[in-house]
């Protein structure tokens, strides 16, 4: 497929989603106060963002609900608090992992909830549970997504199948994440091509959702952007798991939609980012890079980054006996 737009362009069809307490939250724990929410709330409005994604629908019976803050959990009354009505053009949503999250009792009716979309996450092998999942928020109401993770490690022909069987399910977006940042503009074009071709005839968007292990998560999105992906995540100074995401600042200033505007995300990084980055650790750093080059999951340069171990050479032949 040819390039979709130019650096002029302004694609009517682009979507941006701020990811920054759900992805962030894999950092501090999900321990963000209300103040800090309600202040990124009033940001992604006033930024003309699109969707913004509030933490997980986890399991209580799976995870300890003293050991992570409320936004692992997302509980509708807690969301009301921090939104109100939503009388606003700022869509909310939520993940919900396949395996993780009792759905069919904790994702209530969409006129019952806050929430506008629903976004499965799940690996290749659990695709029928998410599209059960699917199929569920869908019944319910809900916009829907399925985030597909660890697509650097699936097969091609597994990735059509998963994408023929999303391709006929109620889904309204099919993301490609990038989860262990070991990926290349090049290769994502290529991805792109792939995911936008076999779902076209059923008229899903897709979505991308990039790490930014090997300082790619910024160039792959505006890459996959390029070849006519729409759904674009990203979080206030890449903030998220190990070396975190696409920035939604760098995004918002690539593009150039006049809708979308800097300065209330400036600000916002002016008042809030700037101590939450004291306190809390993401971002480039050397074991990412080499998890990264590697297309391993990033736990073990995560405990690395945590323990502030700097013999990489070490780091790497370690990582290289597991690969």
């Amino acid at each position: 497929m040819g390039q979709k737009g130019d650096l002029l362009t302004v694609r009517e069809d682009v979507r941006v989603l701020d990811a920054t307490i759900r992805d962030g939250g894999l950092v501090n724990d999900f321990y963000f106060s209300d103040e800090f929410v309600k202040a990124l709330y009033e940001m992604n409005v006033k930024a003309g963002v699109d969707y913004m994604e509030l933490g997980y629908k986890a399991s209580k019976d799976q995870f300890d609900v003293n050991k992570f803050g409320k936004w692992k959990f997302c509980n509708d009354d807690d969301i009301r608090a921090i939104v109100g009505e939503n009388d606003t053009k700022l869509k909310l949503s939520i993940m919900a992992d396949v395996g993780r999250c009792d759905y069919k009792e904790d994702i209530h009716s969409r006129d019952e909830s806050p929430l506008d979309m629903i976004r499965v996450a799940t690996y290749i092998n659990t695709m029928p549970e998410a599209l059960s999942m699917i199929e569920d928020a869908y019944n319910k109401g809900y916009e829907t997504t399925c985030n597909i993770m660890a697509i650097s490690n699936a097969q091609e022909a597994d990735v059509k199948k998963a994408l023929e069987m999303l391709g006929k399910s109620p889904v309204d977006a099919i993301y490609i994440v990038d989860s262990y940042g070991s990926l290349y503009p090049e290769q994502i074009r290529r991805i792109s091509d792939l995911y936008l071709e076999e779902t076209e005839k059923y008229g899903k968007k897709i979505g991308i959702h990039a790490h930014n292990n090997q300082q790619c998560a910024f160039a792959n999105t505006i890459e996959s952007l390029a070849q006519g992906v729409s759904f674009l995540d990203a979080t206030v100074c890449g903030m998220g798991r190990g070396a975190g995401n696409c920035a939604l600042e760098a995004l918002v200033g690539f593009l150039k939609n006049p809708e979308y505007r800097l300065d209330p995300i400036l600000r916002f990084m002016e008042k809030y980012m700037v101590e939450t980055r004291k306190k809390s650790v993401w971002g480039y750093d050397i074991p990412y890079l080499l998890t990264g080059l590697t297309d391993q999951h990033p736990r073990t340069a995560i405990a690395a980054v945590k323990e502030g171990d700097t013999k990489y050479l070490d780091f790497y032949n370690m990582i290289l006996e597991r690969d």
